[in-house]
């Protein structure tokens, strides 16, 4: 095999721009296929992509013998069944977050999966080159010993750091899991967890003021085996003028500040301040993808396995429950 040939079902906002394109911009890498269950909007993404195949059924996307590989890019309430599916077919898979709608069912996909590793989850900052920078300052030693860290995403109902569509289904748990928080957290999360490592406890408390499951105000705690305590805070009612979004990390020698939605990073330490500016590529997803090609075709280690997304989920729902 020497070309990842894709086939992206639910090919959505998401695949419009952050990801779509980034599947022909990849060396040995070719976008096929893309499948929506409406016609007319399915035709028009192929059409407007240059992609050769577009369907309305999973299976007749799966039966096209061109296609080694599987995007999922269908909200969370699919995705467990469709990558089984997409599995048993043979296929390789990237798989957007979260992963699935809690734990539960993540555990339950990971014991299906583990008979082989054809899986990716699409953590795609953990290739970003500001969170690259971060790791890196983290590794080091450029504040001496960490002991603390500290995240705040603060937003109003209308944020603007969400995608929005039309159905709003971020907004529905049956469908998302749980609202906002678990549409963005994710990202949050696996990043903690790329730089501190295992984890020995994590919990917390949510609120919804709807008891309706979307969680609105969300506070988490996690004590990392190497001792690092964190503290995060995702508040989605606050006012406009209140609107934050920050990661803090306490050295013993100083700060590394950064935040998820803009490309800056801020090291201060007890001699001097620096500042990094990055610029994120205009398909998002388009390093992770790279690192994913490569691992399908045996060119290198998987960027983000299964196990990574159930820890996630496993957090999320100690944070939530």
């Amino acid at each position: 095999m020497k070309t990842i040939n894709w086939g992206i079902i639910g090919a959505g906002d998401v695949a419009e721009v952050k990801s779509g394109p980034a599947f022909n911009k990849v060396a040995n890498s070719k976008l096929v296929a893309i499948m929506r269950r409406n016609a007319r909007k399915a035709q028009d993404f192929a059409q407007r992509h240059d992609v050769s195949f577009w369907y309305t059924s999973i299976d007749d996307l799966l039966e096209n013998p061109e296609i080694n590989a599987i995007y999922i890019a269908t909200p969370p309430s699919t995705h467990s069944e469709i990558a089984k599916k997409c599995l048993q077919a043979k296929k390789f898979v990237y798989l957007e977050k979260p992963i699935t709608l809690n734990y539960a069912e993540a555990k339950e996909l990971e014991n299906f999966v583990s008979k082989t590793d054809r899986l990716v989850v699409a953590h795609y900052r953990r290739q970003l080159p500001t969170y690259l920078k971060v790791k890196e300052l983290i590794d080091s030693n450029s504040i001496g010993k960490i002991s603390f860290v500290d995240i705040q995403i603060l937003q109003s109902k209308e944020n603007k750091i969400i995608t929005k569509t039309d159905a709003n289904w971020r907004l529905n748990p049956e469908i998302s899991g749980g609202g906002y928080f678990n549409d963005i957290a994710p990202h949050q999360i696996d990043l903690m967890l790329l730089y501190f490592g295992k984890i020995a406890t994590a919990t917390g408390f949510a609120k919804s003021s709807q008891n309706n499951g979307v969680h609105e105000l969300v506070n988490g705690i996690i004590d990392f085996k190497n001792g690092i305590q964190f503290r995060g805070i995702w508040n989605f009612n606050a006012s406009e003028k209140d609107t934050k979004d920050a990661c803090k990390i306490y050295g013993e020698n100083g700060t590394i500040t950064f935040s998820f939605y803009d490309e800056k990073i801020i090291l201060s330490t007890n001699k001097k301040e620096e500042v990094f500016n990055f610029d994120n590529p205009k398909h998002i997803q388009q390093p992770m993808i790279a690192k994913t090609v490569n691992y399908f075709l045996g060119k290198g280690e998987n960027p983000c396995k299964l196990k990574n997304g159930v820890t996630v989920m496993k957090v999320i729902d100690a944070f939530t429950k």
